[in-house]
């Protein structure tokens, strides 16, 4: 497992532990030497550094974001330069615009990406491929669970790994999205690579 450089266990990642699969994230940050702290609550925001946003159901997802009052501080932490990172349903809840969300699902509009929740399918649809990451050698595996995609990236997001035709890991500023679950992958570089712009 890759470790992070020297003075980077000392910043606390929160993870965004209202639904979904957080705990994995969790997992990776702690093999990792990163200190992590499970965000429930506009109260947890203030003791971290970043945040990650899992995977899970988005449209419960910003409901829930709402009901706990935790969706104007993040937005505001985020578009403050707070680095956040979002992993499927996170990715799609920072997105610039979702194509088939519900009429009442808020996303954070921190990316300029313009997204389509399910696009690979159902979960029986499932599947993991090898991608190539800018800057990781060798190739990452990645899982993908009723993943999103991609459709447009704006000219100001830099694409990290692409699938085919398909963009599934790019950035842009503080704000970093994966279509897959890094976190179930037995492979902590993505994480570090984020950890590292903290």
């Amino acid at each position: 497992m890759v470790r992070v450089s020297q003075g980077s266990s000392k910043k606390v990642v929160g993870v965004l532990a209202l639904q979904g699969a957080f705990e994995s994230h969790k997992k990776v940050l702690n093999e990792l030497d990163v200190v992590s702290l499970e965000v429930r609550t506009p109260q947890d925001l203030p003791q971290v550094d970043a945040l990650i946003m899992p995977g899970g159901e988005s449209t419960t997802m910003s409901q829930l974001l709402e009901s706990s009052d935790l969706y104007e501080p993040i937005k505001k932490l985020i578009h403050e330069g707070m680095p956040v990172f979002g992993t499927c349903a996170g990715m799609i809840l920072l997105a610039k615009k979702i194509i088939d969300g519900r009429d009442d699902q808020i996303s954070f509009g921190a990316i300029e990406i313009e997204v389509q929740r399910n696009a690979y399918g159902r979960q029986v649809d499932s599947f993991e491929a090898d991608v190539e990451v800018e800057g990781l050698v060798p190739a990452f595996h990645a899982v993908f669970i009723r993943a999103p995609k991609i459709l447009q990236a704006g000219k100001d997001v830099e694409v990290l790994a692409s699938f085919g035709s398909d963009v599934v890991l790019a950035r842009q500023k503080n704000v970093l999205v994966a279509s897959f679950h890094p976190e179930l992958s037995q492979d902590g570089r993505i994480h570090e690579l984020f950890v590292k712009e903290i």
